[in-house]
């Protein structure tokens, strides 16, 4: 009779913990924050402005065995430039079991703030027009297995054309927002 129920016991509690187990496997849903350094250049006509630049932003998305998806929000910031950016982005990663190296590309949109421009100490702001983004990534996560945490390392670089208009010379620079940035998901 005890063997009976020690046996029962075990095979409900190994039920139960292996159905937990296997929930996560197929998909985890996430949401998270991310925080990074870099630089951002500006292209027109034939001419580049390069800066050092800061960004922040919040992720929410699915992770896949082979593959990830989230949509993602950031917000750029230098000494001449004050942008956001909304991006749908798809990772394809190589399984393996702590650190998961990943590449990834994303479409999206740049969109609100302004960029200034100082010729002969004459300060002019100009307002980002809404346009189109792309972007690419290659980075590492790195998974804790006792925690709900997972954090990335990545390295990214995002290209916007025509984010604004200098309205007296009819020039619509191009932007390349680079960066390394830490990312912490919150898996549930």
């Amino acid at each position: 009779m005890k063997i009976n129920s020690i046996s029962l016991i075990s095979l409900v509690s190994t039920l139960t913990f292996a159905s937990a187990a296997n929930a996560g496997v197929i998909a985890d849903f996430y949401v998270g924050g991310m925080a990074g350094v870099g630089g951002n250049t500006m292209f027109a006509d034939h001419k580049n402005h390069s800066e050092s630049a800061t960004m922040f932003g919040g992720i929410a998305g699915v992770d896949l065995p082979i593959l990830r998806a989230e949509a993602e929000y950031d917000y750029f910031q230098s000494s001449n430039l004050d942008t956001n950016a909304a991006m749908l982005n798809l990772y394809a990663k190589i399984p393996t079991t702590i650190i998961l190296p990943y590449i990834g590309a994303g479409i999206g949109m740049v969109f609100g703030g302004d960029a200034s421009i100082t010729n002969d100490g004459v300060k002019t702001e100009y307002n980002i027009d809404t346009t189109a983004a792309y972007q690419a990534m290659l980075g590492a996560t790195i998974d804790i297995l006792t925690l709900p945490l997972k954090f990335d390392i990545e390295g990214r670089a995002l290209y916007a054309p025509n984010v604004y208009t200098v309205p007296e010379v009819n020039i619509k620079p191009d932007m390349l927002q680079y960066n390394v940035r830490a990312k912490v998901r919150y898996i549930f």
